[in-house]
């Protein structure tokens, strides 16, 4: 009787198409890949065996044939493997059903171009061992595989059969190494429950003695609420005796609080008081010495300008072969500086106050110079200190004038004579409100 047959007998005479030629034994046709028929002879039994599992090969049977199988495992499968070594109908649906279920491995095969390669990928996927299947059926059709690695790849599943058969017989031991166990661990489940049945009693005569003491609880607790009411009883009664007891209780706080609020308001209004006097006193002493300072500075205003006459004679006088150097100033007034200064046989040196011109190099040009004018207004932080530091430390006549101008800068060089005459520097101020003479 032929391996399945619900009706009638299936042979490859009997299936459309058949191919009575192996199609193994025809060369390769370029880059296509072989069919499951075009394999050798002892390929399509571990491509059957491994790639299809022996549900999904008898419901394709079933659906090739329009009925249901009879034939067994070993019979459904020898007779499909005898089915696929031609091109029939029963081959084609077993193809596609491979193709299909492998698809994601053949899509990954398809790339190599060597049969190095492929040998690779078989290697590589077959030691992972999760993706044996696919990758078989991707290396056994590929247009690279050659007789040489076919038969390899037919070695090594082989092996990996019997592998399987060992891990099988394995995991029948291992198999009956738990079911020995299940009983230890049976005996020991009935020895845990007895423990819990003790355990269980003994709960519950605990609970049982708890009970009494929530009863008893529950007793001295109704207690306390009968006391509870008789107080409320007689508070009532108090309250009826005494009307507004509650309210002039709340407003007896009420009155405390403010008390305490107002006896706060007051300490800090005394403390404001005494610190608004201090203010008004530091305020009168600032005032008369502003004034004081106001008067001495309009007498000193009025003695360096009757000292100082305006004339290009006492000028030239000031700055005779004399280096005036000049910090800062607006760009367009440093010609007329310049002239100013020659005409009255100075030498005019000039430094923008690092707008433009490096601070560092203010130090040589401060050393250079025997009178120094620094308009405050138009230089930087840096320039200024650079200017009075090096003043003082080396005793350098020096003005500095706030508004820079060139009638400022005459004031400041007339000023610089009269500091340099034997009047006391600290105290004489140049005839500009905007000037303050550094002393030498």
């Amino acid at each position: 009787m032929p391996p399945f047959q619900p009706a009638a007998t299936v042979t490859a005479a009997a299936l459309p198409g058949a191919n009575p030629h192996p199609a193994h034994l025809m060369p390769p046709n370029g880059s296509r890949r072989r069919r499951i028929w075009e394999l050798s002879g002892h390929a399509q039994c571990p491509v059957i065996g491994v790639c299809l599992p022996i549900a999904v090969v008898r419901k394709l049977v079933d659906k090739q044939l329009g009925g249901k199988t009879v034939a067994s495992d070993y019979e459904l499968h020898c007779g499909v493997n005898a089915e696929c070594k031609l091109r029939n109908a029963m081959s084609e649906t077993v193809q596609k059903e491979l193709d299909r279920r492998y698809a994601i491995s053949l899509r990954h095969s398809q790339p190599l171009k060597t049969t190095e390669a492929l040998a690779g990928f078989w290697a590589q996927r077959s030691a992972a061992g999760d993706s044996v299947a696919g990758a078989l059926w991707a290396t056994l059709t590929h247009p690279r595989c050659d007789a040489m690695l076919e038969e390899q790849v037919l070695q090594d599943i082989h092996m990996l059969q019997h592998q399987n058969g060992a891990a099988d017989r394995a995991d029948l031991a291992r198999l009956q190494a738990l079911l020995d166990e299940n009983q230890v661990l049976a005996r020991e489940l009935g020895q845990a429950q007895q423990r819990c049945s003790r355990q269980a009693e003994q709960h519950a005569r605990k609970l049982d003695e708890l009970q009494a003491h929530l009863m008893q609880a529950r007793a001295e607790l109704i207690g306390r609420d009968t006391v509870i009411a008789d107080l409320g009883q007689e508070l009532r009664r108090l309250e009826a005796e005494v009307p507004a007891l509650r309210e002039r209780s709340t407003l007896s706080r009420q009155v405390a609080e403010q008390v305490e609020r107002i006896q706060d308001l007051e300490r800090a209004l005394l403390r404001s008081r005494h610190e608004a006097e201090r203010e008004r006193l530091r305020a009168h002493e600032a005032l008369q010495e502003l004034h004081r300072l106001q008067a001495r500075h309009d007498s000193d205003c009025a003695n360096v300008g009757a000292e100082l006459p305006d004339s290009p004679e006492a000028l030239a006088a000031a700055l005779l072969d004399r280096a005036v150097l000049c910090v800062g100033g607006r760009t367009g007034s440093v010609p007329v500086y310049r002239q100013m200064i020659e005409q009255g046989g100075g030498r005019f040196l000039h430094h923008d106050g690092g707008e433009e011109d490096s601070t560092t190099r203010l130090d040589s040009t401060l050393a250079a110079a025997d009178l120094v004018i620094c308009q405050t207004g138009c230089i930087s932080h840096d320039a200024y200190w650079r200017v009075k530091d090096h003043c003082k430390r080396t005793g350098k006549r020096c003005v500095f004038v706030d508004n820079p101008s060139s009638a400022g800068l005459r004031r400041a060089l007339f000023s610089l004579k009269a500091a340099g005459g034997g009047q006391d520097a600290t105290s004489l101020m140049a005839p500009n409100p905007g000037a303050r003479i550094l002393p030498a």
